[in-house]
């Protein structure tokens, strides 16, 4: 099973995790910063979860 982690403390609101995993990351209202609405999706989108985690320019995302 895959496990993520995000730190709203580094982001920096780019979206890149959102338009790449929409049904994974979320950006809230207040912000613009990530929120996590799925910390663990199928293996399936294994895929695409480390193309957000290559995407995002402050290096707020993590896969284990």
């Amino acid at each position: 099973m895959l496990s993520i982690r995000v730190d709203r403390d580094v982001c920096v609101g780019a979206g890149n995790c959102v338009r790449t995993l929409p049904t994974v990351f979320d950006q809230d209202d207040e912000q613009g910063l990530v929120v996590l609405t799925d910390p663990t999706p199928p293996e399936a989108q294994k895929d695409l979860l480390q193309e957000a985690v290559d995407l995002c320019p402050s290096g707020a995302i993590s896969v284990e």
